[in-house]
C-alpha cells in the first residue's frame, strides 16, 4: 500500500476556493498520494480580529505536515493587518522563492516565445526584513540586510537547482556598484560559491540592465538568483511577459518546510462564477508534487495541461478567436485536463521530471570569524538650525584626541568639510568620528563622545559603530576618505 504525503491546503478568498478545489481535483485523478489536511486562513480570519490572518492551531498543522498548498487570499487594506505570505514565509524559514516564467507560444500571446526563465528570489531579508524608522521631520528609514548564511543557502539553491533541473546558466542580478557592501556581498559570494559548480555557466549583471535585459531579450537568460526586493519586482515582470501572471505557480522553499501556490491574487470580483483559470496553482501543485517525491504523478499532470492548453480549451482570460477552439469555466477545464492525462502535447515541449524528486536544501558553511575592530563611529543627529557648515562648527568642539569629527553627511552626500552649498540638505545628519589613524576606539569613548553631544544641545537619533575586519573598513567611505 502507497503511503500518502500529509499536506495542508488552504482554500482561501475570492476565487480561491474555486481553483483550489479544481486543483486537488485533477491531482487526485493523476493519482496523487496526498493526506489533505484542510485550514482556514485569510479574510474570514482578519474578520475574527486576528491580525496575521491565520490562527494559532492552523500552525500545528504546517508544523506537522510541512507541506503547504495555499490558494489566494484577500488581505484587507489598511494598518495592522500582517502579510500572510511574509508571514508564513518568515516563520517557517521559507528562504528560496522559485518561479518558472515559460512561454506557451502561440497559445498564449507573448512577444518572447523562446521564454524559459527560472527566478529565484532571496525570501527573507534584504529590504523585506521591515526594520524601519521615522527618525526626523523630514526622513524615513529602512535597513536593509544581507547575510552571509541568507546569501549562501540562497546562491547554492539556485545552482543545485539549475544542476538537478537540467539548467545550463545561472546569473546573478545585484547593484553593488552603488549598494558595495550589502549588494557586494551577494555578489561576492556568488562568484565563491559558482566554483563548486564548474559545469554550469554562471554571470553576473547589474540589476538596472540586466531588468532591461530580461524585459526585452529573456530568452538570454536561464535561472536568475537576486535578493528579495528585485526578485519580488522581476519575478513578476518575467511571468507577466512570458503571457501572463495566471499562468505562474511558484514554490517557496526552506530547510523543513515548504509552500506552493499561484503567484496571482484573490480576484475577488470574479469569485463564485466558475471563471478562474486555476493554472497557476495547478502549476504550484506539480512543484509540490515533485517536492514529495512524486515526480511521475508532477509530469502527468503537467503534460496533461500542456495537452489541454495546445487543444484550444481555455478560460475566458486565455481564449482569442483563431486560437482556441472552446472557452470553459473553472470546473470545465478541469475536466479536460482529467481527460487528457496520460497524454503529452504535440507541439509544445513536454515535461519530464524523472530525476527531480525531492528539493535539494543547501546550508551554509560558516568561516572563522574575522578580526573586529572598532575604529570610530557615525552619530546620526535630528537637526534643523543652519548650514552644514553651521553644523560642523558647532559639533567639532564635542570630538578629542579619542574621537574627532572628521566628516559630515546628509542623505550620504558629504556636506562638511568643504561642502558645496548648492547641495540640498534635510534635518537628518550622519556625523563620522573618527580614532587617529592605527588607534582602536572603545564602548565607552563613544559613550563619553555621545554626553558631550548631549550636552552640547544635539539630538542624537542613533549610532551606528565603524568597524575594521581583519583590517578591512566595514562601513561606507565618504568623500576623501
Amino acid at each position: 500500500m502507497t503511503t500518502k504525503t500529509p499536506i495542508t491546503v488552504a482554500h482561501g478568498d475570492g476565487i480561491g476556493p474555486e481553483i483550489m478545489d479544481a486543483t486537488l481535483r485533477v491531482l487526485e485523478a493523476a493519482g496523487a498520494q496526498l493526506d489533505v489536511e484542510t485550514i482556514e486562513i485569510g479574510e474570514s480570519v482578519y474578520n475574527r480580529g486576528i491580525s496575521a490572518g491565520i490562527e494559532p492551531e492552523s500552525w500545528e498543522s504546517l508544523r506537522r505536515t510541512k507541506v503547504f498548498l495555499k490558494a489566494p487570499i484577500t488581505t484587507p487594506q489598511g494598518g495592522g493587518f500582517k502579510s500572510l505570505n511574509v508571514t508564513v514565509r518568515k516563520t517557517l524559514g521559507l528562504y528560496a522563492n522559485v518561479r518558472p516564467c515559460i512561454s506557451y507560444h502561440p497559445l498564449v500571446e507573448t512577444k518572447h516565445p523562446e521564454m524559459d526563465v527560472v527566478i529565484v528570489r532571496e525570501n527573507e531579508e534584504d529590504l523585506y526584513a521591515g526594520i524601519e524608522h521615522r527618525q526626523t521631520d523630514q526622513v524615513m528609514q529602512c535597513l536593509k540586510l544581507i547575510s552571509k548564511p541568507g546569501t549562501e543557502k540562497i546562491v547554492r539553491y539556485a545552482f543545485d537547482y539549475a544542476q538537478r533541473n537540467g539548467r545550463k546558466k545561472v546569473t546573478c542580478f545585484t547593484k553593488d556598484n552603488i549598494m558595495k557592501l550589502t549588494d557586494g556581498l551577494f555578489h561576492e559570494i556568488f562568484d565563491e560559491v559558482a566554483k563548486d559548480y564548474p559545469d554550469i555557466e554562471n554571470e553576473h549583471w547589474i540589476v538596472d540592465i540586466g531588468a532591461a535585459k530580461l524585459a526585452d531579450t529573456p530568452e538570454a537568460f536561464d535561472v536568475v538568483v537576486m535578493p528579495n526586493l528585485y526578485g519580488d519586482v522581476l519575478s513578476d515582470v518575467a511571468a507577466q511577459i512570458a503571457g501572463s501572471v495566471g499562468l505562474a505557480g511558484s514554490a517557496n522553499i526552506g530547510e523543513q518546510a515548504a509552500m506552493f501556490e499561484a503567484i496571482h491574487g484573490s480576484a475577488p470580483r470574479r469569485a463564485g462564477q466558475n471563471m478562474a483559470n486555476p493554472s497557476g496553482l495547478l502549476l504550484a501543485g506539480v512543484m509540490m508534487l515533485v517536492h514529495i517525491g512524486q515526480p511521475e504523478i508532477a509530469t502527468a499532470v503537467h503534460n496533461a495541461w500542456l495537452r489541454t492548453l495546445e487543444d484550444g480549451i481555455h478560460t475566458y482570460d486565455l481564449f482569442a478567436e483563431g486560437v482556441s477552439t472552446e472557452k470553459v469555466g473553472t470546473r470545465e477545464f478541469a475536466d479536460a485536463v482529467i481527460e487528457r492525462l496520460g497524454q503529452s502535447p504535440q507541439k509544445l515541449k513536454s515535461v519530464s521530471y524523472a530525476g527531480s524528486a525531492g528539493t535539494a536544501v543547501p546550508t551554509w558553511t560558516p568561516a572563522p570569524p574575522a578580526k573586529k575592530e572598532m575604529v570610530g563611529v557615525d552619530v546620526f543627529l535630528d537637526w534643523n538650525e543652519g548650514t552644514a557648515s553651521d553644523l560642523g562648527e558647532a559639533l567639532s568642539p564635542t570630538g578629542n584626541g579619542d574621537l574627532s569629527l572628521a566628516m559630515i553627511t546628509n542623505r550620504g552626500v558629504k556636506v562638511w568639510p568643504e561642502g558645496f552649498d548648492e547641495t540640498f540638505c534635510t534635518d537628518h545628519w550622519r556625523c563620522r568620528y573618527l580614532a587617529p589613524d592605527g588607534q582602536v576606539a572603545s564602548h565607552a569613548q563613544v559613550v563619553e563622545l555621545l554626553g558631550r553631544v548631549n550636552a552640547a544641545g544635539f539630538d542624537f537619533i542613533k549610532t551606528e559603530s565603524l568597524c575594521t575586519f581583519d583590517g578591512e573598513p566595514g562601513f561606507s567611505l565618504g568623500q576623501g576618505q
